[in-house]
Formats: structure tokens, sequence, C-alpha cells
């Protein structure tokens, strides 16, 4: 069954609520979500403030709608890294790829949500989080998936949970980015995925 194409108003829609978006994205990382009214989001998007309530009720739903966007296209992207490859290695080093490139591509989103995550409104953060929480969940179920499937073919030894081992992988992984954003002449995430992997896959002891 093919898609109905989009009607001219539907996809002019489409592209306004794109152009708010960005725009509220680029305001709210470089000012701040306190300090960045709707009435500035529509100067600078060059819209009428009418047409922003068009689409968003009121500033807290503008957040909602860019937290829940991103957080949707990292885990489509997560998901399709770790089903891009069958040998589990691969796997672990596609996840380490992504990871990176979604965290320097999405610079704004990523500095927005580590500064502004605690300052939005109880009630939207809390809604945020379950959502989130849910999201990134699964994920890790998904990344624990790899590391199973390695012990049972004997390519990981069963030193752990595999949940455990997708846990301390993922989190090592966000401390990289994490040290990365505060200092990055001093934190320089690593170019080549097997650094990371080598943590994990060379003992740290001499035997």
């Amino acid at each position: 069954m093919k898609n109905t194409p989009l009607s001219r108003r539907e996809r002019q829609k489409q592209r306004q609520r794109r152009e708010i978006i960005s725009t509220a994205l680029a305001l709210f990382s470089e000012k701040g979500y306190h300090n960045v009214s709707m009435h500035e989001i529509a100067e600078k998007a060059e819209f009428a403030i009418g047409t922003l309530y068009k689409f968003f009720s009121n500033k807290e739903d503008l957040y909602k709608a860019i937290v829940t966007e991103q957080s949707e296209k990292f885990h489509e992207t997560m998901d399709t890294a770790l089903a891009a490859a069958d040998d589990e290695i691969e796997q672990l080093q596609n996840y380490i790829r992504a990871k990176n490139t979604i965290f320097q591509e999405n610079l704004a989103f990523v500095r927005l949500y580590v500064a502004e995550s605690r300052g939005v409104s109880y009630n939207l953060k809390a809604g945020l989080d379950v959502e989130m929480r849910g999201k990134y969940y699964d994920l890790l179920s998904k990344l624990a998936a790899v590391f199973e499937t390695g012990m049972e073919n004997r390519r990981f030894k069963k030193i752990a949970d595999p949940y455990h081992l997708a846990v301390a992988f993922d989190s090592t992984i966000i401390s990289f980015h994490l040290l990365w954003l505060d200092a990055p002449e001093k934190s320089a995430f690593p170019d080549n995925p097997d650094e990371i992997l080598n943590i994990f896959f060379k003992g740290l002891i001499n035997q």
C-alpha cells in the first residue's frame, strides 16, 4: 500500500514545525531554556507568535518535542548500528562509532539537555525521564544481548552478567563523551573504537 502524498499545505506545516524546533534548539543551547521566550523564538524563526502556538501549547511543550524527537532519532540510529553486523565484536565497534557520531553531530542538543535537564519543570522532567528511561533500558537490553550471544558463541568469557556488562560498556562511552564536552582540549574522544573495547577485552592485570 502506497503512502498518500502530502498536500502542499501539509508539507508547509511540516517545514514550519521543523524550522521552529531548529530555531528553538539553537536559542535554548545558546542562552539556556529559562532565558528564551516564545516571542523570541517566533521573531528569530520569522513567524508570527500565533504560528508557534498552532504547533506547541507553550515553551515546555516545545522543549519536550525537541527532547522526544532527538531521543527517538538517537535510539533508531543505535538500533541500526547493532543490527548492521552479526559478529559480536563488530556490533560493539559499530555501537561506539554510532554513539560518537551522534554526539558530535548533535552537540547543540547534547549541551542543552546536559545543562537544562534539571532546570525545566518537575512535571515535564518526570514525563521525559519515564519516556527516555524506557528507551534507554530497551537499548541496554539489546546491547546485553550482544554480550550474551558472544558468551554463547564463546567469543567472550562469562565474567559477569551480560546486562551488567552492557551498563558498564555504555557508561564508559558516555563518560568519555562528557569529559570531552567539559574539556575537549584535555579529553579527546578515541577515534578508534578498539581503544574503548580494549578496556574490556584486554586484562589489566599481568598474569
